[in-house]
């Protein structure tokens, strides 16, 4: 993929607080990013855009409380597109199972944007100077 061309990013969560902070951090010349609240929109999403990064919460506001390794496994075995996964009710067997299904990394909330930041621009996507370390 030519370094220049524009990188998308989808996030995922039911907390707006996190998808306006994330979208805000990661937003800049040369990184579209898309924020949707459902499953159902990022799926939607990815049927009609190839997104370079998708970072998403595992629970959201369905009843299994494991949308987001579904999602997970979803965009791995469709899109190859890579996945961080972020939760607040993490267990260390949802962890081993996150990376089983082929996520980048695991967060724990509430995360750490500077290393969320790192582990973004360590695949390629360019990010705000002022977030790196």
């Amino acid at each position: 993929m030519n370094s220049k061309s524009l990188k998308k990013v989808l996030i995922v969560d039911d907390e707006q607080s996190i998808l306006k902070s994330l979208s805000y951090v990661l937003k800049m010349d040369g990184v579209e990013v898309l924020a949707c609240s459902e499953i159902e929109q990022a799926e939607e999403a990815l049927e009609s855009t190839r997104f370079d990064l998708v970072i998403t919460d595992i629970r959201m506001s369905g009843v299994n409380g494991i949308e987001g390794l579904e999602l997970l496994t979803y965009v791995r075995e469709r899109y190859h597109s890579e996945v961080i996964i972020m939760t607040g009710y993490g267990t260390e067997e949802m962890e081993a199972e996150a990376y089983r299904r082929g996520a980048l990394c695991y967060f724990r909330k509430p995360v750490d944007l500077g290393e969320l930041v790192k582990k973004v621009a360590e695949i390629g996507i360019p990010v705000k100077s002022t977030f790196t370390c």
